[in-house]
C-alpha cells in the first residue's frame, strides 16, 4: 500500500507539473515536438478511461449471442431466403426481423425479449390485404 500512497503522494504530482500544458489555445502552436510527446502518456491514460468509463455505463447487448445479427437459423446454408404464397398469408402475416423467432420467418415476438436485452426497438414485418 505505501507504494500506491507514495504514487498518487509524490510521483503523479510530480509529473503533472512538469508536463508542458499549455495555458491558452494560442500557446498550443507555440509546442515543440517533445512537449506534444511528453503529453502522449496522459492524453492516452485519459483517453482510456474514458473509454473503459463510457463502455461500462453505455446501453449494450447484455446477450453475446445477441450480437450477431442471425445467431441460430438456417447457419448450415451460405444465405437464407425464404419464399411464402401470397395466398397463404390470410389477411395478415407477421415477418420476423430479428431473426430470434423459433417460427422463422414468421415472428413469434421473439423481438421483445431482444429489445429489452439490447436496448433496441426492432419489430415485425406485418403485411395486410388492403380492404
Amino acid at each position: 500500500m505505501g507504494v500506491v500512497a507514495q504514487f498518487f503522494r509524490e510521483i503523479l504530482p510530480n509529473y503533472l507539473k512538469n508536463l508542458p500544458i499549455p495555458s491558452t489555445f494560442g500557446d498550443f502552436a507555440e509546442m515543440t515536438g517533445k512537449d506534444w510527446v511528453a503529453l502522449v502518456p496522459l492524453v492516452g491514460t485519459i483517453s482510456f478511461l474514458i473509454f473503459v468509463t463510457a463502455r461500462a455505463f453505455a446501453p449494450g447487448c447484455s446477450d453475446k449471442k445477441a450480437a450477431c445479427v442471425n445467431p441460430d437459423i438456417k447457419k448450415n446454408i451460405e444465405k437464407v431466403a425464404d419464399t411464402v404464397d401470397i395466398e397463404d398469408i390470410g389477411e395478415k402475416a407477421a415477418f420476423c426481423r430479428c431473426w430470434r423467432s423459433k417460427k422463422f420467418p414468421y415472428c413469434d415476438g421473439s423481438h421483445n425479449q431482444h429489445n429489452k436485452n439490447c436496448c433496441d426497438n426492432v419489430g415485425p414485418l406485418i403485411i395486410k390485404k388492403s380492404s
